[in-house]
């Protein structure tokens, strides 16, 4: 998740949470129709995608499971999870070559150093100590959900869908230009993460810098013209 879901609305939050307790079921319809509700408005969802990947394979979509896997990995590299599902479509699929390959990656990112946890475990902990953010921000405990957020980044700093969530508790927090911050190195490192430059937007207009805002939005628009946050936001301020 690239964002807290006090940043979602009722109804991307209900979709978000249907389509996962369906998943979680093996009700692969509800969940799929869900998560498709969800993408509509929000792509950053990693373990969206990945869910969706798994539901998709599981109905015999293995073209479409392996893109889901793809976006996630896209997201968060260093799920383990999504890349072993793709080697696991792709063996499936005759394509032993490639499958191989992705395997010997997943080893590789799994290599742990002296005195260190191995990335996959070091992956999971991160997402817990998020998921508990998550519940702090929907608690109305912004403080404690930074804390959370940044324990989790300790440990993978990378995790920029996580560093999202720490922007989003910050401005929640009363704290715009530190948000504001943590947006700017979401989009440094990730250039194409366009919802990043949508609440860098949000965060220099509740600044008072109105004309900086429209200028961020104007670029998501630029490499998306059918963003809906970035439309939404500009037609407000007009």
């Amino acid at each position: 998740m690239p964002e807290s879901p006090a940043s979602l609305s009722s109804n991307e939050r209900r979709s978000y949470l249907l389509g996962r307790r369906s998943f979680e079921r093996g009700d692969d319809a509800t969940a799929l129709t869900e998560f498709r509700r969800l993408l509509e408005t929000r792509q950053g969802f990693a373990d969206v995608h990945y869910m969706m990947g798994v539901s998709l394979e599981r109905q015999d979509e293995v073209r479409a499971a392996a893109r889901s896997f793809v976006q996630a990995l896209r997201i968060n590299p260093d799920y383990a999870e999504a890349r072993l599902g793709l080697a696991s479509l792709y063996e499936r699929e005759g394509d032993f070559q490639r499958s191989r390959e992705i395997t010997e990656q997943a080893s590789a990112r799994e290599v742990p150093r002296a005195g260190t946890l191995d990335p996959t475990t070091r992956g999971k902990l991160a997402n817990l100590q998020a998921d508990l953010g998550d519940a702090f921000c929907e608690a109305g405990e912004p403080g404690e959900a930074i804390d959370a957020y940044r324990k989790a980044l300790d440990r993978c700093p990378d995790f920029h869908d996580i560093r999202q969530r720490l922007g989003l508790a910050l401005r929640q927090a009363g704290l715009p230009n530190r948000a504001l911050a943590e947006f700017r190195r979401v989009q440094r490192s990730h250039g194409d993460y366009l919802d990043a430059a949508v609440q860098a937007g949000l965060t220099l207009y509740t600044l008072g810098r109105a004309d900086d805002a429209r200028r961020e939005w104007q670029g998501v628009l630029q490499q998306d013209p059918e963003h809906r946050e970035a439309q939404m936001y500009l037609r407000l301020v007009r």
